[in-house]
C-alpha cells in the first residue's frame, strides 16, 4: 500500500469519524465477515476524492449516499 501525504490521512480519518448513517450501516454489514476474504477500506482516497468504501482484491467501489447528495 502506498504512504499517503499526512493531510491526506487526516482528512481520510476525519470523514472516518462523521459517518453518515448510511455509512454506519453498510460498514456493520462490511464488517460482519458476510464478504470474507473481501477486505473493505473506508474512506480510501483516490486523487483528490475519498471513495466510501473500497475493495482491492474485487476492484470495487462502494459510494453511500448522505447528507452531501440531499437527503439520506
Amino acid at each position: 500500500m502506498l504512504k499517503q501525504a499526512p493531510k491526506t490521512t487526516r482528512l481520510a480519518r476525519s470523514l472516518r469519524a462523521r459517518e453518515t448513517w448510511g455509512e454506519r450501516l453498510m460498514s456493520s454489514w462490511l464488517r460482519s465477515q458476510r464478504f470474507a476474504p473481501y477486505k473493505f477500506r473506508r474512506q480510501h482516497p483516490v486523487g483528490p476524492h475519498f471513495l466510501d468504501f473500497f475493495c482491492n482484491e474485487a476492484k470495487l467501489n462502494i459510494e453511500v449516499d448522505g447528507s452531501q447528495h440531499g437527503f439520506p
